[in-house]
């Protein structure tokens, strides 16, 4: 049995789940989403919770049961309270901006980038340095989070960059002036 998988997910009161055949879809105060099921596992849905069961023991069926598990968890949590990401941009000059449904960023190069963000992701800034993005769906949240960092990762020296808020960099020590004293 997984261990992740035995665990039994527990629905909110606001929150509605429909099964037609390996379709899921959940709906809730912050949306809609859906996904297809794998063969593989069954959904023991009841008023109050939803059990992952696989239909064999098979190792395909023992790896989808725990993802399974996991995948609807994140669809009952997004669409009852949602998801938020943090990055922060670091360095002299580097900013960002909102503007509609797109992300200004002034990364140190000669010019600004715009970053069209999906129409299921918001972002608000603070102090022009802290960008906090939401949604209801964890794994497009995580990969616009992913794109944003990528446009300028921070560098080992100064941290100069985009990071995650909760990231620990480590950090180098730069060339020493004048400790080679050539001769």
């Amino acid at each position: 049995m997984s261990r992740v998988g035995k665990y039994p997910i527990s629905i909110p009161s606001d929150v509605k789940i429909q099964l037609q055949g390996n379709s899921l879809q959940v709906e809730g105060p912050k949306g809609k989403l859906s996904r297809a099921l794998p063969p593989l596992v069954q959904l023991d849905v009841s008023d109050t919770a939803i059990q992952v069961r696989r239909k064999d023991d098979s190792r395909e069926a023992r790896s989808m049961h725990g993802l399974t598990q996991r995948l609807v968890l994140n669809m009952v949590r997004g669409v009852h309270a949602g998801f938020t990401q943090v990055l922060e941009v670091i360095g002299v000059g580097y900013r960002a901006e909102p503007r509609g449904s797109a992300l200004y960023l002034n990364l140190g190069y000669s010019h600004p980038i715009m970053f069209q963000l999906p129409p299921e992701v918001t972002a608000k800034v603070d102090r022009q340095t802290v960008i906090t993005l939401e949604s209801r769906d964890r794994q497009i949240l995580g990969e616009t989070a992913a794109m944003i960092r990528k446009l300028r990762p921070p560098e080992p020296y100064k941290g100069k960059g985009i990071k995650y808020t909760e990231e620990v960099l480590r950090r180098k020590a730069g060339k020493a002036a004048g400790a080679a004293g050539g001769g």
